[in-house]
């Protein structure tokens, strides 16, 4: 059965949606898009080209941006291995005020990409650390600030990110300390000079 191109699209652009626009050749292939069809919409610019093997839906440059979007990339990047985490994680959960320049990003040990726009940290996430959001997955808010702590970040940025954590109900002093000391000293350590900052 040949697919009308509305309907290899369609199929596309449904991908995509999930993903802020962002999709990858290999999507593309799925939905019945040759690379040779991939690159005709690329000279067209209908695809905006953002990394090898990764475009973007022309008509997304119109619509109203969110601050995450550019996260859907680095996953689509990391071919869907890559968690959101550290000060970008925090940023993602408006926890305190991180405002980080680089990507942090959580990859299994042995990932072999590289790119000088993110910083790459190594390590096994468990499910129940992991929050999926539109597009990317993230490390969930106590993950957050007990892998900030853990690498030592300014002190100021962990003391606000711990204190809204605790103004919300996001966590609690009790499932903060536990976290880090999983983690190992310099993460406990860190939380424990934030939870003194709150009381003060």
């Amino acid at each position: 059965m040949v697919l009308s191109d509305d309907t290899v699209r369609d199929r596309l652009w449904r991908i995509a949606g999930r993903q802020r626009g962002y999709f990858t050749a290999a999507q593309a292939v799925t939905t019945g898009y040759s690379y040779q069809a991939q690159h005709f919409h690329v000279r067209r610019r209908n695809w905006i080209r953002v990394d090898r093997g990764i475009y973007r839906f022309r008509e997304y440059q119109d619509l109203p941006s969110s601050e995450t979007d550019h996260l859907v990339r680095w996953y689509l990047w990391s071919h869907s291995r890559a968690v959101v985490s550290h000060t970008t994680a925090l940023a993602v959960h408006d926890l305190g005020t991180a405002n980080p320049s680089e990507v942090h990003l959580t990859v299994p040990p042995g990932f072999r990409q590289k790119d000088p726009a993110v910083v790459l940290h190594p390590a096994t996430l468990a499910d129940a650390e992991i929050e999926q959001h539109e597009g990317f997955r993230v490390t969930t808010p106590v993950r957050a600030i007990i892998e900030c702590a853990a690498v030592a970040v300014d002190q100021d940025v962990l003391d606000s990110a711990v204190a809204e954590a605790l103004e919300r109900g996001v966590s609690t002093r009790r499932c903060l300390l536990h976290a880090a000391q999983e983690i190992g000293p310099r993460a406990e350590l860190g939380v424990e000079r934030a939870l003194r900052a709150e009381l003060s």
